[in-house]
């Protein structure tokens, strides 16, 4: 499981990020974004499940992981060019924290600290992510056995 940014962020950094929250609910089934597109926002999960996917030629997406309580849900929206790498499908109704990415961008601009923190903490949720995905992928696609570790 990725670090919440309740264990990432110092405390003055969550509460400054969390002036930028905004309270939505996203209903079961919804897309919440696709490979491709623009990463202009990110959430954080109070309730529900959001699984994570990506797409596979020939073949239908990939989940790769499920996201619940207190997990980020995006990391796209911090790297150039602010493309999702993966999709996201609500599969519970969710309730989430939602962040413009833009805003959130400028301020780590503006404080150097503070955007330290916030990278520190995507990064260790990017890491999780792509580890996840090789071993997801793996586990569904690679001949038996080729995903153990020695």
């Amino acid at each position: 499981m990725t670090p919440s940014m309740l264990q990432a962020l110092p405390a003055e950094h969550r509460q400054r990020l969390m002036r930028y929250a905004r309270e939505v609910s996203i209903p079961q089934g919804a897309r919440l974004f696709d490979e491709g597109g623009r990463a202009d926002r990110f959430w954080i999960i109070r309730t529900g499940t959001v699984h994570l996917d990506m797409r596979v030629p020939g073949r239908r997406a990939a989940v790769i992981e499920t996201l619940r309580h207190n997990e980020l849900i995006g990391w796209s929206w911090l790297f150039s060019p602010h493309s999702w790498h993966m999709g996201a499908e609500a599969t519970t109704p969710v309730r989430a924290y939602e962040f413009d990415a833009t805003a959130v961008r400028s301020m780590c601009r503006d404080d150097p600290a503070f955007g330290l923190s916030v990278a520190l903490w995507v990064g260790d949720v990017l890491v999780h992510r792509l580890r996840s995905s090789r071993t997801r992928l793996l586990d569904l696609y690679a001949p038996y056995g080729s995903g153990s570790l020695l």
